[in-house]
C-alpha cells in the first residue's frame, strides 16, 4: 500500500497543474496558430472554423458550442471577419475573457477597398505615424474595416503580444513561459517577414487580380501591386459590372496572373481571364490545406509569397 500512496501525491499535483492552464478558444486556424506558439507545450487551443469553411459565414456544431462553454479565453479577429459568431458569444461564452485581435492597440488596420478595380480607390490618408490605424477616431465602424489583419505579419506580432499577456493574467504561474514562447515567435516572424521580402521584392511591380479582396495587408507589407478583385472583402458574389471591370482591366494593363482560392469557383475565375495572356495560380488567406497547429501561421504566410512568386515570376 505504501507504493501507491507515495506516489498520489505527485499525481494529484500534475492534475492540479494541468487545470490551472486555461481553455482557450479562437475562431480561424490563423490565430489557432499564433495562440497554440503562446501556449507552447501548456496546452492547445481549440479553433471554430473547419479547414475549407468560410469565416464569413458559419453553423456551429454542438462540439463547437461546448468548447466556447467551458472556455477560459477566446480569441477572434472581431466583428468584421465572423459577424455571426457574436451571438454564440454572448451566449455561451459569458464567463471566458472575449479578445477582438483586430480591436487591439497596435494592430495595424485597413479600410475595407469597395471598387473591383484598386487604381480607381483615391489613397487613404487615415494612416497615423507610426503606421498604426485608429478606426475610431477615423469615423470607421466595425463594419468598415478589412478584417484579414493576419496577413500582415506586424500584426501577428502584435497579436502575440497580446495573447502572452491575456495568458499570463489568466495563469500567473506560467507567465514567464508565455511571454517566452510569444518572444521567440516573434523573432521567428521578424526572421520569416526579412525572407518574403527578399523573394517577393522582383515581382513588386507586377500586377494581378485576385478572387477576392482578402489580401491587401500581405500586399502592402510585402510591396505588391494587385489590380483588383473579383469579388469584395466579405466574399459575396460579384456582379456583372464588376466582372466586366475586371476583364478590362486585365485586358487593358497586362496582369500577369489572377489568384483563385480553393473554396471559391473556379469556373468563374476561367470566365475572368479567358482571353487574355493571364496566367493563374491558387491562393488560400486561411491556409486550408495546410496542417492546423504553431507552424501553421508561418506556413500560410510562405505559402502565400511562394504561390504569388512563382505565378507573377513565370
Amino acid at each position: 500500500m505504501l507504493k501507491p500512496l507515495s506516489a498520489l501525491p505527485l499525481i494529484l499535483l500534475a492534475q492540479t497543474a494541468f487545470a490551472e492552464v486555461p481553455k482557450v478558444v479562437a475562431d480561424i486556424a490563423p490565430v489557432q496558430s499564433l495562440v497554440a506558439q503562446v501556449m507552447g507545450d501548456l496546452g492547445e487551443p481549440e479553433v471554430i472554423v473547419d479547414p475549407g469553411a468560410s469565416p464569413h459565414s458559419y453553423a456551429l456544431r454542438p462540439s463547437q458550442a461546448r468548447a466556447l462553454e467551458q472556455a477560459d479565453l477566446v480569441f477572434w479577429v472581431g466583428h468584421s471577419m465572423t459577424t455571426w459568431l457574436e451571438g454564440p458569444l454572448e451566449q455561451l461564452a459569458g464567463n471566458a475573457n472575449i479578445v477582438a485581435l483586430i480591436d487591439l492597440d497596435g494592430t495595424i488596420r485597413r479600410d475595407i477597398r469597395d471598387t473591383a478595380v484598386f487604381a480607381a480607390v483615391e489613397a487613404h490618408d487615415g494612416m497615423e505615424e507610426d503606421g498604426h490605424e485608429d478606426h475610431d477616431e477615423h469615423g470607421h465602424d466595425h463594419y468598415g474595416i478589412d478584417p484579414h489583419a493576419w496577413l500582415d505579419p506586424e500584426n501577428g506580432k502584435t497579436w502575440l503580444a497580446a495573447m502572452a499577456e491575456a495568458l499570463a493574467a489568466a495563469d500567473p504561474e506560467h507567465a514567464g513561459i508565455y511571454r517566452q514562447n510569444a518572444k521567440s515567435a516573434q523573432d521567428d516572424l521578424d526572421l520569416r517577414i526579412g525572407r518574403i521580402e527578399a523573394k517577393l521584392a522582383p515581382v513588386s511591380g507586377l500586377p494581378f487580380v485576385v478572387f477576392h479582396d482578402a489580401y491587401q495587408y500581405f500586399e502592402t507589407r510585402f510591396g505588391l501591386s494587385a489590380s483588383g478583385a473579383i469579388s469584395l472583402s466579405d466574399a459575396t458574389a460579384p456582379s456583372p459590372a464588376r466582372i466586366t471591370a475586371i476583364r478590362q482591366e486585365i485586358s487593358d494593363h497586362g496582369v500577369v496572373c489572377v489568384f483563385s482560392e480553393p473554396q471559391f469557383n473556379p469556373g468563374l475565375v476561367k470566365t475572368v481571364f479567358e482571353g487574355s495572356a493571364a496566367r493563374t495560380a491558387v491562393i488560400d488567406p486561411l491556409g486550408t490545406a495546410l496542417p492546423p497547429g504553431p507552424a501553421h501561421y508561418g506556413a500560410l504566410l510562405d505559402s502565400l509569397a511562394d504561390e504569388m512568386a512563382g505565378c507573377l515570376n513565370e
